[in-house]
């Protein structure tokens, strides 16, 4: 007889309950902060049900923290990089802006100390006198930029069973804040799990503070952080290349323990390639998937497919190639676009830090073995998408024949977010996944109601 499979993780749960659990793994990855009404009704339970193994098998694997107090789960995780492409978003799938995220954080603020009810007109006005105080900020729900900004984190607020309805209309309000007006119950425990810092602001001098930087010990303590960085960087990205991350981190990546590891907390499959590694995910763990639905999706996967074409053709136009933008480089400037809003009048320095000398600017230079990426132009990317438009023109809309720049462009812009391509001065770089699209064939199937692709 063979013996039994030994696992690191999940140790502690039968066959029978293994999907289940992989399940409440994916929701928690997916919902760090879940309600008794956020994401459904039903997630919380499915957490609680596994709160012990959760916990553990989370600090372990990723470093994370599992907090369960009340009606709400939350998991604070431990980040190594800033990412742009998971922002907050409205009820109507708008990005947040600087203002909507200040206005959050107001009022998260007031709800800290309201009392169990508060109304909408309450909120603004407390919100109004904080934001006043803030150079360049301000509400005026007169102004109906401001206005629809403040609905937008209410509704944000809402969603996540923070404030909840007990009277009133919020859209009234929003359409005149004179006439309507809403009541909410304040749901305090959600409020406080929603605003985790891992520092104390004040103490905070810049957005690079609170990434993970923790100091290993060993050489134990050190490999084992390494394997929960490159676990964390599976989970949270789409695809991983190993020019993108450090040397210990590529290692583990390369190895079978990840990949066993993570299918027997995720219950999905790790494809590996020369390049890097891709999450499979079948599941639904991203909140975004690639391939999707809707016309900017479709663009998307169709421009994919010319993209491949125009880079590995060997009977094409020559391409030019470029090195990748240095990944280090690209976080500072991240960084330093946080930075830019941080209120400087708040901060207190905990100690006199000795002045460190300013480094002198690296030479650019070619690094032996260096990865160089096929450079695709603005001017062939413009064609790609008329043609696409007129080769499939029934399954895109009127509106999209009319501005095919903004269609392209949300096309590359999805696209970047998965890890496809790289948008550089002139052109975007392709990136070793666009290959799996090759040579994929797309038909248009009528419908009686609409048309799309596949």
């Amino acid at each position: 007889m063979s013996e039994p499979v030994r696992h690191r993780f999940a140790t502690d749960i039968t066959d029978l309950e293994l999907a289940d659990y992989q399940r409440a793994v994916r929701l928690v990855l997916r919902h760090p902060l879940i309600t008794a009404t956020w994401p459904d009704e039903r997630a919380l339970p499915r957490v609680r049900r596994f709160a012990t193994t959760l916990r553990r098998d989370l600090s372990e694997a990723f470093g994370y923290r599992l907090e369960l107090h009340g009606g709400t789960a939350r998991l604070v995780r431990a980040k190594d990089r800033l990412d742009p492409t998971q922002p907050a978003r409205s009820r109507t799938g708008r990005p947040f802006d600087r203002r909507r995220y200040a206005y959050l954080a107001l009022c998260l603020a007031v709800l800290g100390r309201a009392g169990v009810q508060i109304t909408l007109s309450e909120l603004a006005d407390s919100v109004a006198a904080d934001a006043s105080r803030i150079s360049g900020l301000g509400l005026d729900p007169d102004q109906g930029a401001d206005r629809r900004a403040f609905v937008d984190a209410v509704g944000w607020l809402e969603e996540r069973g923070a404030l909840r309805l007990a009277d009133g209309s919020t859209s009234a309000w929003a359409t005149d804040p004179g006439a309507g007006e809403a009541l909410y119950d304040v749901a305090r425990d959600v409020a406080v799990a929603l605003f985790r810092p891992v520092r104390v602001l004040q103490h905070v001098d810049s957005a690079e503070a609170l990434l993970d930087r923790s100091l290993a010990s060993s050489g134990n303590a050190e490999r084992r952080r390494s394997a929960q960085v490159a676990r964390r960087t599976v989970v949270e990205s789409p695809v991983v290349y190993l020019s993108d991350v450090e040397p210990a981190v590529a290692n583990h990546l390369r190895g079978t323990a990840l990949a066993a590891d993570l299918t027997r907390l995720t219950g999905l499959r790790l494809e590996r390639r020369a390049e890097g590694v891709l999450l499979v995910d079948t599941m639904g763990l991203s909140v975004e998937r690639f391939p999707g639905t809707g016309s900017v999706a479709q663009a998307a996967v169709l421009l994919a497919v010319e993209l491949a074409e125009r880079a590995l053709d060997p009977d094409g136009r020559r391409v030019r190639r470029l090195s990748a933008p240095d990944e280090s480089a690209r976080q500072r400037v991240l960084i330093d676009q946080v930075d830019a809003g941080l209120p400087t009048a708040t901060f207190v320095q905990l100690d006199d830090p000795a002045p460190t000398p300013a480094a002198e600017p690296d030479e650019p230079e070619q690094v032996p073995g260096e990865t160089r990426l096929p450079l695709v132009t603005d001017s062939f990317l413009r064609d790609a998408v008329g043609e696409i438009l007129r080769r499939y023109g029934s399954a895109f809309g009127a509106q999209w024949h009319a501005d095919p720049h903004r269609l392209g462009s949300e096309a590359i812009a999805l696209l970047e977010r998965f890890g496809a391509v790289i948008r550089v001065p002139g052109g975007v770089l392709v990136r070793p996944l666009v290959g799996r699209y090759r040579n994929t064939v797309a038909a248009v199937r009528q419908r009686a109601a609409a048309e799309t692709l596949f």
